[in-house]
């Protein structure tokens, strides 16, 4: 004690300062630090609820969202919509902005999930949507201005980004992405999020050059494979790209070339290994083996997309589909279907919004297509070698305005609908997409010619009980105003059926028929059967009924009015698009079949029988030569105005077809092109594309039954001459034919056109008998009555001719003028042109006027005892046959009066044959110089001939 006080004293009085000094500092600090600690709590807690206050600014104007709200929001992305063709065969994806294709968790690799989660978001499992300390590291980074970002975003912050928010970079649009995130994590599972976020990521380009996401779209588009089958490499690779998409592909937007430095990409990748090695989500030999994997060379080839490949069936599915969808968004809201076609601006814009559904919404569309037909008819058309030559045509070009000449193809559409479902099986759109844009099967309208008649001629004629296959027609010179219809190749029938005139494509008897029905609006049986394109003045032209039409129809409206024949007189619209289906299989649209009733079914039928001779003995005989296979045909040829279109469309009981050929700017298409017409290139043309088609379904295209003949058809006989019952004078004439009709239609009234009677002929033109006239030229026969003129509408006598066709059927029906034949007051001129073949005794017809017959006399052995051994019409051959004895002959031409002329030259047969002819004399000789006053001869007597043997010549054969 005594020691420590000591030393105490020792620094007493200075020691004793510095002591009390020491306490007072360390009191006073430690207050202050107190104070800090307080103040810097306080400061905490400040900025704390001032973060905090900051924080809930930032999202107040935020939705609570509910969990249907949200489940709507992660799932409502953009996905391809694919295409397929008939029985489910895919066909490829409809062209957007994306491709994506959606997959499920199940069917995803497990390499791509770890690899992701080992990359993106190691505590995936862990977090609740955020991870607090990846999120201040990101702020300190960002208040720093760090060079190296880390990133702050969980897998469940970026897909709220990519599926709610935007990629704004701003602390409110982070504010909102935390909040989401937390509310996501607590209605969704893990699983659920990581499927969402694979299906959602942009994975850059595939090899086509196209942009992809999702994982499914990733894994076909750059390694040709599916998700589930991607190996660890090709996962590592892939799930390197969200970081730089566009940066790390491999493909170029320049059509999808490789890039020749792959080495960003393939670093990334080695990256995204390690992260995987190292957080034990693979084995250090598959990590050393997915560094040597060589990724150029397994990189996939580019795809044919549906447009290279199939571009005219790509472009019309999507129209197709765009209307469908159109129309159901309109109704949605209080739009009809009629208003849209009425106003445009409407029209346009729900034709644009139906466009962007479909190409991002995922559809299934599938079409009524048979692929293979398909494809064997465009190799068909491919190699055809019979189209015809190119043809110029002056352009203006519409960048720089000039006028430049293009060479023109000969193009061509054809459509094959099956009958009774309308299933448009299979088309061509034409030569060449490339060099032309349009489907000339579906959107190419052109007059369609002769394939009109059938159509809107002769089936609403016999619907309507003016016509019927056995009706008579007169093909002869016909007018309306100043139009002239005239028949291919200028020539007329006379009276024809209209059987044979459609057999034929005669013009002038379908016109004459049209006329009859026009007042009862005939076109309206084309708009019952689909036509769409018919304008005010088709309605009252007439040569409408030729196929001359103001705009013109497609070739599958035709193809598709055709059918209706097939269908029993029932018009079933052709389709392409079968169904509509989501992802999952919701189906958005089915189509449904819809019949309209336009004929009878006798109607059909006869249609059918009349055009099954059109293929029989008319102007399609030819294809029978071409098809390789046999069924039920019926159809009709058409040419365009000036030969600028060839159409033929033909049914059969299972489908129908047609196809048309020309110019895309209407110009001639030429008549003949290497050995053939220009309607035989085109039904040559029609057989090999039908022909390739029966090769991949025979059953289709060859049923083995025919079409079947209604109940109310019955076979009646008529007379040629009118349509009507034949009378007995028809029979004997020959001129009674048979028919189908329609029950209701048959025929009731007896013909009542020809009579018996006597006349003469002079050139070739029967006269009434004059009293002069010698009995033994007087012919008798069944004439013609001049009341047929107006039961065909004709007011010329001259026309009654032209009414008889030139064919031995009618050669014995006499037409007579009207009125006896005149006398000119002369003697015939001499016969000449009398000479011997063999036993044939022939001579030159007397170019007088009233000459009605001609008279042979003979003499035998050359005496000059001639005696009339034949007499010979005007209008029959003029020669005989003679026999070998020896005999002279000579003849004399007879006129209305029986005058004769002068003998021919004499004609020597037999022994002396050869010898000169000695002059005869006879009673008309003496008065030649004076022929008026010549007195005609004696009948059936001869002229004095000169003295001979009182010997008669051989009797002469073959004498009329």
């Amino acid at each position: 004690m005594k020691k420590k006080d000591e030393k105490l004293r020792r620094f007493t009085p200075f020691n004793k300062d510095v002591v009390k000094g020491f306490r007072i500092s360390y009191n006073v600090i430690g207050n202050l630090l107190l104070l800090f600690l307080v103040i810097g709590l306080i400061g905490m807690c400040f900025a704390g609820g001032v973060g905090a206050g900051y924080f809930a600014s930032l999202v107040k104007d935020e939705p609570i969202r509910s969990y249907e709200v949200m489940k709507n929001d992660i799932y409502n992305y953009e996905e391809s919509s694919e295409v397929y063709f008939a029985n489910n065969v895919y066909l490829g994806k409809l062209s957007a902005d994306i491709d994506r294709e959606e997959v499920k968790l199940e069917d995803i690799s497990e390499h791509v999930i770890n690899a992701v989660i080992a990359t993106e978001d190691e505590l995936f499992y862990e977090h609740e949507g955020v991870v607090p300390k990846a999120i201040m590291r990101a702020l300190f980074q960002e208040f720093t201005n760090a060079s190296v970002q880390t990133g702050g975003s969980t897998l469940t912050q970026q897909l709220i980004k990519n599926q709610i928010l935007t990629n704004e970079v701003s602390f409110d649009r982070k504010a909102k992405e935390i909040l989401l995130a937390l509310r996501l994590e607590k209605f969704f599972e893990k699983d659920e999020i990581i499927e969402a976020y694979l299906n959602v990521t942009d994975f850059g380009r595939n090899s086509n050059g196209r942009n992809i996401a999702g994982i499914q779209a990733a894994a076909k588009g750059i390694f040709g494979v599916e998700a589930k089958n991607l190996n660890i490499a090709q996962s590592a690779f892939i799930a390197g790209l969200p970081q730089s998409p566009f940066g790390y592909t491999p493909f170029s937007n320049d059509g999808g070339a490789i890039k020749d430095n792959l080495d960003p990409g393939i670093n990334r990748m080695k990256t995204v290994l390690s992260r995987m090695y190292s957080g034990g989500y693979i084995t250090k030999a598959e990590y050393q083996n997915a560094l040597a994997y060589d990724i150029r060379a397994n990189l996939t080839a580019k795809k044919p997309s549906p447009i290279d490949e199939y571009p005219f069936l790509t472009y019309e599915v999507e129209d197709r589909v765009n209307k469908i969808i159109m129309v159901q968004l309109a109704k949605k809201d209080g739009y009809t279907e009629e208003e849209l076609n009425k106003d445009n601006d409407l029209y346009n814009q729900y034709y644009s919004l139906a466009d962007d559904e479909i190409r991002h919404n995922g559809y299934r569309i599938h079409t009524t297509i048979n692929k293979d037909i398909y494809d064997k008819m465009q190799d068909v058309v491919a190699q055809y070698e019979y189209y015809g030559s190119d043809k110029p045509e002056e352009i203006k070009d519409p960048d720089t305005g000039q006028i430049k000449t293009v060479h023109e193809p000969v193009e061509v559409g054809g459509v094959l609908i099956e009958n009774g479902t309308g299933k448009m099986i299979s088309f061509v759109g034409g030569r060449d997409f490339d060099r032309e844009n349009l489907n000339h099967a579906t959107q190419a309208e052109r007059p369609n010619g002769s394939t009109m008649k059938p159509l809107l001629v002769y089936a609403p004629a016999m619907e309507l009980g003016k016509s019927q296959p056995g009706s008579v027609i007169a093909d002869v010179p016909f007018s309306l105003g100043k139009w002239k219809p005239k028949n291919y190749g200028g020539g007329y029938h006379g009276l024809t059926s209209a059987r044979t005139a459609l057999k034929h494509s005669y013009n002038i008897p379908a016109v004459k028929t049209y006329m009859s029905i026009l007042n009862q609006n005939p076109v309206s049986y084309l708009e019952k059967m689909g036509f769409t394109s018919l304008q005010e003045a088709d309605y009252h032209n007439a040569s409408l009924s030729l196929g001359a039409m103001e705009r013109g129809v497609t070739v599958e409206e035709n193809v598709n009015a055709y059918a209706t024949f097939a269908n029993n007189g029932k018009f079933i619209d052709a389709y392409m698009i079968e169904k509509i289906e989501t992802s999952d299989g919701e189906i958005v649209f089915q189509h449904e079949k819809a019949e309209t009733n336009v004929f009878s079914a006798q109607t059909a039928y006869l249609t059918i029988d009349m055009m099954r001779d059109v293929i029989s003995s008319g102007t399609a005989a030819s294809l029978k030569g071409y098809l390789s296979f046999s069924a039920d045909w019926a159809g009709k040829t058409g040419t365009g105005q000036d030969y600028k279109d060839a159409w033929f469309v033909a049914s059969n009981p299972s489908v129908t077809f047609g196809t048309w050929i020309g110019y895309d700017t209407p110009k001639p298409i030429e008549q003949n092109y290497k050995g053939l017409s220009y309607s035989k290139r085109n039904i040559l043309l029609w057989a090999k594309l039908m022909n390739v088609a029966h090769d991949v379904n025979p059953e289709l295209l060859a049923p083995k039954t025919r079409f079947q003949k209604p109940g109310g058809i019955v076979s009646r006989s008529y007379c040629a001459l009118t349509g009507e019952l034949a009378s007995d004078l028809c029979s004997s004439a020959g001129l009674v034919a048979s028919d189908l009709f329609n029950v209701k239609y048959v025929p009731t009234k007896v013909d009542d056109s020809l009579t018996k009677g006597k006349y003469v002929v002079v050139k070739d033109q029967a006269y009434q008998v004059p009293s002069s006239a010698p009995a033994e030229f007087v012919q008798q026969g069944v004439m013609l009555k001049k009341d047929i003129l107006k039961k065909h509408g004709i007011n010329s006598v001259q026309d009654l001719k032209r009414l008889l066709p030139n064919t031995a059927k009618w050669g014995n029906l006499v037409v007579t003028e009207g009125k006896s034949i005149g006398d000119n007051g002369s003697n015939p001129s001499q016969v000449s042109g009398a000479s011997i073949s063999g036993s044939k005794l022939s001579w030159g017809s007397n170019p007088d006027n009233d000459v009605v017959g001609y008279r042979v006399y003979a003499a035998a052995n050359y005496s000059t005892s001639y005696k009339k051994v034949a007499s010979i019409h005007a209008s029959s051959t003029l020669s005989v046959t003679v026999g070998s004895s020896p005999a002279a002959y000579y003849i004399v031409a007879v006129d209305v009066a029986g005058r004769e002329s002068s003998p021919s030259n004499i004609i020597k047969v037999g022994e002396y044959a050869n010898k000169k002819p000695e002059p005869v004399a006879t009673e008309n000789d003496k008065n030649s110089k004076d022929n008026s006053k010549a007195k005609p001869p004696i009948k059936d007597k001869p002229n004095t001939p000169p003295p001979a043997a009182n010997t008669a010549a051989e009797p002469i054969k073959n004498v009329n």
